[in-house]
């Protein structure tokens, strides 16, 4: 079959993590191994998905942290409330506000891993990798369209841990980063620090207690 590396891939990045096999963030190393491999295969590398150094803009500086603030704004003085008013969901931190809350170096830590693996792994798996793997099978008129939806749908569903709430939410956001991806000329250094700056504010925001 002509896309089952890439498929395989992609359930490795979605389900891996979930497994525990390899503790604190750890599996992001071999899935990216993994990742590139893959990229290799198809005589591609990570600038193909969007990923590279000399693509780095001042600008996305600007414009990551302002949207990521305006992300904030909008989930959490107009979209949760909303939902909370309609449904009644589920909602798990794992244990990731006592974590942010125990001190300032677990918070300063917590924060490096929101911008290294939220902001960096996770944009270059999901929006970088599994778009564009997801773009080539689909294929046609449509495909980006139909891409954007899986992605957002596997980027939610990969948050499970934090219930049906968190990935409502990681689903509605992600949508953000893709979006930012795709109008900044498939450019990932916009969603990656839009992701990182937002991934800062909420636990800036939970250690302070706002959250």
């Amino acid at each position: 079959m002509k896309y089952s590396l890439s498929i395989l891939t992609i359930a490795v990045i979605v389900l891996f993590p979930h497994a525990g096999l390899i503790p604190f963030f750890g599996y992001s190393i071999p899935i990216l191994l993994l990742t590139w491999f893959v990229l290799k295969r198809s005589n591609e590398t990570f600038s193909d998905i969007g990923f590279s150094f000399v693509r780095f803009e001042p600008k996305a500086l600007l414009v990551g942290v302002l949207c990521a603030g305006a992300i904030v704004a909008f989930m959490q003085l107009a979209f949760n409330p909303l939902l909370d008013s309609i449904v009644d969901l589920e909602y798990d931190d794992s244990g990731l506000n006592e974590t942010i809350r125990g001190g300032k170096l677990q918070f300063l830590l917590m924060v490096a891993m929101g911008w290294l693996i939220g902001g960096v792994y996770e944009e270059i798996v999901f929006h970088g990798f599994i778009f564009t793997r997801l773009e080539k099978m689909i294929g046609g008129k449509y495909a980006t369209q139909i891409s954007f939806v899986i992605t957002s749908l596997l980027f939610g569903l990969y948050h499970a841990q934090l219930g049906s709430f968190g990935v409502i939410n990681a689903l509605v956001i992600g949508m953000g980063y893709l979006g930012l991806f795709l109008f900044f000329k498939r450019n990932l250094w916009y969603a990656i620090v839009c992701h990182g700056a937002y991934n800062t504010i909420i636990m800036t925001l939970i250690y302070l207690g706002y959250l």
